[in-house]
This record gives structure tokens, sequence and C-alpha cells, in this order.
């Protein structure tokens, strides 16, 4: 009697799931290319196949691409730059409120009103001006050019143009996260150019591990050459740096594509990369290029006097060596 009633109650345990050994869901695996670089998705979502999961994925791609994308002439906000139009949809109005937020902590260093600056070198699908006359482009630079009104945006300056291209890939990736939430997701990574959203646990019932790239200049491998890895059970994380987009002009001078708005050059300093990690994949996104354009000695400084803020910067160091610092909140965060 003692041992059919020890069984019952093991068979109790583990149908209730208390045996350690339950099922663990069932993952469904998308990947592709949206917003012109890598998709990867990697969810439990429920009541979807994986070839209906990515039609929808595919739809919010042309709606992202519709409303933010500087390189089709057709997208709203182009229409904007050109003052075709001064009506504003939801994803233009939370991204220009989002740089507010982070502009605040940059003193000047984060603007998305850089766009004239950022064509002018060549970075914005245009072909770069030799010698671009910055001081005259300067002139209508600055986020207090330009707000919204009941809807509509309103310039100072007719030639003020928005670029959310350092913001807009992660605040998609926040966009994709709440897709697949929506199709009941509890665990997921949603990655998108190496930017990523994340909840719960992989299918191994681990943090999802995030490899950051070594930052030489040309490094174009997909996590061939690693500096660290990070796992991450909640939230966003996006690395800048300017090993990637960058050329050497006739002097043999580097121009990168993170510009300083107040200077109008590329803010490059011994900063080679910025890992940021934070509540959305949109913040992540933007602090780690307002702090890329702060350079070293004043993003290092920033971030002492952050508390909480997770970072983690690669700098050169001497030789061909890097120097590395992570902040105190995202030590916890850091493989060994």
């Amino acid at each position: 009697m003692l041992k059919k009633g020890i069984c019952g109650v093991l068979t109790a345990l583990a149908a209730a799931g208390f045996c350690g050994c339950e099922r663990r869901p069932a993952y469904t695996t998308v990947e592709g290319v949206m917003l012109g670089t890598t998709l990867r998705v990697v969810a439990d979502v429920r009541g979807v196949s994986a070839q209906e999961l990515y039609a929808t994925v595919m739809e919010l791609d042309r709606e992202a691409k519709a409303s933010m994308s500087i390189y089709d002439e057709t997208s709203l906000l182009s229409r904007l730059n050109r003052n075709e139009t001064d009506s504003v949809d939801r994803h233009i109005a939370f991204n220009l409120h989002l740089a507010d937020s982070i502009g605040a902590l940059s003193d000047g260093r984060y603007d998305v009103t850089v766009k004239p600056l950022v064509e002018a070198w060549g970075f914005a699908g245009k072909e770069r001006v030799e010698h671009p006359n910055v001081d005259s482009i300067l002139g209508f630079v600055g986020r207090e050019k330009v707000r919204i009104e009941a809807g509509r945006l309103v310039k100072d300056d007719p030639r003020v143009q928005l670029d959310f291209n350092s913001v807009a890939k992660g605040y998609t990736v926040d966009l994709l996260a709440a897709l697949v939430e929506k199709y009941g997701a509890e665990n997921y990574l949603v990655d998108i150019g190496g930017e990523v959203r994340c909840r719960g646990v992989n299918p191994r019932g681990e943090g999802w591990r995030i490899g950051i790239e070594t930052p030489f200049d040309g490094n174009m491998s997909n996590g061939e050459y690693l500096q660290k890895r990070i796992r991450l059970h909640e939230g966003g994380l996006a690395t800048s740096g300017n090993y990637r987009r960058f050329y050497l002009d006739a002097e043999g001078n580097k121009v990168a594509h993170t510009i300083d708005p107040r200077t109008g050059r590329s803010a490059l300093s011994r900063l080679l990369s910025v890992t940021v990690a934070a509540p959305t994949c949109a913040e992540a996104d933007a602090l780690g290029t307002m702090f890329l354009a702060m350079g070293a000695d004043d993003a290092l400084a920033a971030a002492k006097r952050m508390p909480g803020m997770k970072v983690y910067f690669i700098l050169a160091g001497d030789g061909d060596g890097y120097e590395e610092y992570i902040s105190p909140a995202m030590e916890a965060l850091i493989m060994q």
C-alpha cells in the first residue's frame, strides 16, 4: 500500500510538472532579410506556422521602411524631408520623442537632424562630397529647429532633415518583439542585423547568449571574431561602432558614419565599440550612438555618472591591443 501510494504521488507530481522533466515549449525559427540586413527570430509562438509568422514579419518590414527609411524615396520620412507633407505617423512621433530623451543626456552629441551632414559625407545613400561645406550645413542642423504640433512636423528652416538610422532598427526590433508576444511567445530572441531583444530562455532552457564582435577595421564576419559574450534574459541590446561603415579620404584620413552634430565631422576617438543593454532595443540603439559620438573620455565620464547604465566599451589600447570598460551594472551579464 505504501509503495502504491508513493507511486500515485509521484505520478501526480509529474503530471503537475514538478518532477523537473517537464517538456520545454516548442520554438519556431524564422530567418531572412529585414531592413536590408539579417533577420533571425527564435520564439515559442503558438497557433502560427513558421511560414505565417514570416509573412507577418515581412508586413512589418514593409511598414517600417515605408515610414522611416531614408533610402526609400517614397517613404514618409523622405517626403517629410523634402517638405512634400507635414503629417507624421506613430513611428516617427515615437522616435522623435525618444531622440529628445537621449539628446538631453548627450550635450548635443545625439541629434537626429544630422541627415544633411551624413549625406554630405556619403553615408545616406548619396555620393559623398569631397570637401563638404560643413559650416554652411550646420546652419540647418539642430534638434531645436523641428517639432511636432497637433500631429504635424513643424520646421524652423525647410532645409532641416531627419535621419532615424541611429534608432529605427532598434525600434523595429521592439515592434518585432511585440509581434511575437502577440502570438503568445513567452521566450524569444529577435535579431535584426545584430540588434536584439529577448525574453526568457533559449531552447536549452538557458539565458540567451549574444556575441560582441572584435572591432577591427573591416570586420564583416558573422560572429567569427568575438570579444565577449553576454547572457541576457530580458530587454534589448545594441552595439555601435565605426569599424564597418567608414572610408579613407584622398588624404588617407578615416571618415566614419558616426557624425558629431556640433562639429559636423566624424566622431573618431579611441572608443571603437559601444554595447548597451536597456529595457528596449530602441533605447540601446540610440544610447550606443550617443556614447560613440561622445568619444572615449566623455563617454567614459558620462557612463560613470549614470547609475544602472549597462555598457561595455572596447577602446584602442597600446599597439594592436584593446582596453575595456564594463559598467558595474553590465558585469553580471558578461559571460566568463
